[in-house]
């Protein structure tokens, strides 16, 4: 942090003072030019000095804003790029993303989210590689496909499975409801109550704010009322997951199907992203775009696997042709048993306690045990074990109102 050469832009002259005074506090060693004007006027003029970081105010809401970025990465391939701006529509960000943008941050600016995004860029702050816990996120490449379902389900059965604790955090903004999939109860406090205490955030706190499903599966639910979840950014959730990788050791992730700069910044964190889909045309399609997205975040190819849920083999569509059409490995098929996902889902209990015989349930427990890097010859028997420990250990709950 000591001695960065920064160069700030804005047309806005108050913003620029507004963002030198923020850097005086995240950086205050650091040498900071300003140049009063927009990514344009830089890219058409020499820039006389080099500069480790660039941080550029913009509308946010026009492609072609960032398009001297490309012409700016050319001249100086060192220069790490920051874009601040108010609206991030999801094209917008992918855009950024193409051209090498590093952080893209949200006005009016925060001191403290700016000095973790100079951090990261230069290597202080600790890679989410190197914390505690794994984080696997879901995402459907089509809506209905059981993204979530899988997710919640896979969060129960890792929990049941030993001494893991383990966390399940709906980052569906809008219209999440995976607590709804494990049980009855309602959740005490939501991610957005998180998001709005999120500067006195600490493990007691989130602890707090999450329902305890069982003793080793906790979950933060999503906000109820849609419009909150706006109130998430990706500073808030960078600080939500760097806490709960200290004190988790599996983070599940709903992520939905929005791609904005919050759903974003979770994937990042992720190890291992799981887009899910069905065997129809739909969904191979959804799942085309689905990667080509993350392809353009430069995710490396063996982060993200495909999961093709309700499968059967005498369907229309094979593994092979879906692979041929996607150019991407289908890592996982979980069969279809509709009866039995129907009444875990209306009951708002586990699958693997309503229907431990099934064969969704049995799927999803040989996942958990290549998570948790069970032998793979000892599934059956530790499948038995599991399910056994669950109907001691976790109550079935009464019936519960059914899941629109």
């Amino acid at each position: 942090m000591n001695n960065l050469r920064i160069t700030i832009m804005s047309a806005d002259k108050r913003h620029l003072d507004e963002i030198r005074a923020a850097l005086h506090t995240a950086a205050s060693s650091s040498h900071i030019r300003a140049i009063e004007g927009t990514l344009h006027r830089m890219a058409e003029s020499e820039v006389q000095a080099p500069t480790d970081i660039l941080i550029a105010e913009c509308g946010g809401e026009q492609i072609d804003e960032l398009a001297p970025l490309a012409r700016v990465a050319e001249s100086h391939p060192a220069t790490a790029a920051i874009i601040v701006c108010n609206r991030q529509s999801p094209e917008f960000l992918i855009q950024a993303m193409r051209l090498g943008v590093k952080e893209v941050l949200s006005y009016p600016l925060d001191t403290l989210a700016l000095q973790a995004a100079i951090e990261r860029i230069h290597g202080k702050a600790g890679s989410p590689s190197a914390a505690r816990a794994k984080v696997i996120a879901f995402t459907a490449c089509k809506g209905g496909s059981g993204a979530t379902f899988l997710a919640s389900n896979l969060a129960s059965v890792l929990s049941s499975a030993g001494d893991a604790n383990v966390a399940l955090i709906d980052f569906n903004l809008q219209f999440g409801d995976a607590h709804m999939f494990l049980t009855d109860r309602e959740a005490p406090h939501t991610l957005s109550d998180v998001v709005r205490g999120i500067h006195r955030l600490d493990a007691a706190l989130l602890k707090a704010s999450m329902l305890n499903v069982n003793p080793k599966l906790a979950v933060l639910a999503a906000p109820i009322d849609p419009s909150h979840g706006l109130e998430a950014r990706p500073e808030h959730v960078e600080s939500l997951l760097s806490l709960a990788r200290r004190h988790f050791d599996y983070i599940v992730l709903d992520v939905g199907r929005t791609v904005d700069a919050a759903s974003v910044r979770a994937l990042d964190h992720a190890d291992l992203i799981h887009a899910v889909l069905q065997a129809n045309l739909p969904c191979v399609r959804g799942a085309k775009r689905m990667l080509e997205v993350f392809r353009s975040l430069e995710y490396p190819e063996q982060k993200v696997e495909l999961v093709v849920n309700r499968y059967e083999k005498s369907g229309d569509l094979r593994i092979k042709d879906m692979e041929d059409v996607l150019g991407h490995r289908i890592h996982r098929t979980i069969p279809n048993d509709y009866a039995a996902v129907a009444a875990s889902v209306n009951q708002g209990v586990p699958i693997g306690q309503s229907a431990p015989e099934s064969p969704v349930s049995r799927a999803l427990m040989q996942w958990s045990a290549q998570l948790l890097g069970r032998p793979a010859r000892d599934s059956d028997n530790w499948v038995a074990r599991v399910f056994r420990h669950v109907a001691r250990t976790v109550p079935m709950a009464p019936n519960a109102a059914v899941n629109a």
